[in-house]
């Protein structure tokens, strides 16, 4: 696929603005290949990202009509991988849209979600090739369209949007996909398993890289990031936090102790169950 864009920004916008995953990924790789090499300037003027591409034949409805991941078998495992899939279809724009959205900050911010961008990229081919081991593509199952409304919702602000989207979201990742590879492998799906563990770990560094900016975003502004955190997930959250968090990984990816504990006390409190030591 030709390559022409002149600046970081216009890749992304044509990456975010794909619809058809083949395409996507070969704008993702060009775009790697030509920043890799120098031949990307940053932008010098923020211009309004497209909306993300979903793929034509992806159906998306509420979270409830989603089809259920549970239950052995192949047609529960292709369920699951599906899921996960559309995770890091999803993923791949939301990183994007960071490299679109957000003018005028340092070179690394872009570094960052430009090699988060290949990676996601990455693990969506993974499951992408596994999916057609399980005799379907992506896009035979429905999914929801809710992981897109944070990036919305925080689009004006760059530390709700670290905040929020790697730090919440993302994060979300760690604490369930241990527990996930172990269902997976009591299943004897050590495939899946072996793509899952790579996603785990590589996820571990996507999260600290929000860590690391939403912290730059709030000593830009003066803003104390532990409180700022605590408040941005009560604004922004339709809910409390809910257990189960891995602190061991939380930790990795950046997460203080504040705000693991206000995680915890927070969880704990909406579900009436007395505040346990962090672990």
């Amino acid at each position: 696929m030709d390559f022409d864009a002149e600046t970081i920004g216009e890749a992304a916008r044509a990456c975010l603005a794909a619809r058809e995953p083949d395409e996507k990924i070969a704008l993702t790789r060009g775009t790697l290949k030509a920043w890799g090499h120098g031949k990307l300037r940053l932008d010098t003027r923020p211009v309004a990202p497209p909306p993300p591409g979903i793929p034509a034949a992806l159906e998306l409805v509420a979270p409830g009509k989603v089809p259920r991941r549970r239950g052995r078998g192949p047609r529960a495992m292709g369920a699951l991988v599906h899921a996960v899939a559309h995770i890091e279809y999803n993923a791949i724009n939301l990183a994007w849209d960071c490299v679109a959205r957000f003018s005028g900050l340092p070179r690394a911010f872009y570094e960052d979600w430009v090699r988060v961008a290949g990676e996601e990229g990455r693990h969506f081919e993974m499951l992408s090739a596994r999916l057609r081991d399980l005799d379907m593509n992506y896009g035979d199952l429905p999914a929801h369209g809710e992981l897109w409304v944070m990036a919305e919702k925080t689009a004006h602000d760059l530390a709700a949007r670290m905040a929020m989207v790697p730090r919440v979201l993302e994060a979300r990742g760690l604490d369930v996909t241990p527990a996930m590879i172990e269902r997976v492998r009591a299943a004897g799906d050590e495939i899946t398993v072996g793509i899952l563990e790579i996603i785990l770990r590589e996820e571990i560094g996507h999260v600290a890289a929000g860590s690391r900016w939403f912290r730059f975003a709030c000593e830009r502004s003066g803003l104390n990031p532990d409180e700022t955190f605590a408040d941005l997930v009560g604004r922004y959250l339709a809910g409390p936090p809910k257990r189960p968090f891995s602190i061991e990984y939380r930790r990795l990816a950046g997460f203080s102790e504040a705000e693991l504990s206000f995680l915890e006390t927070a969880a704990d409190k909406a579900a009436n169950v007395p505040a346990a030591p962090l672990r």
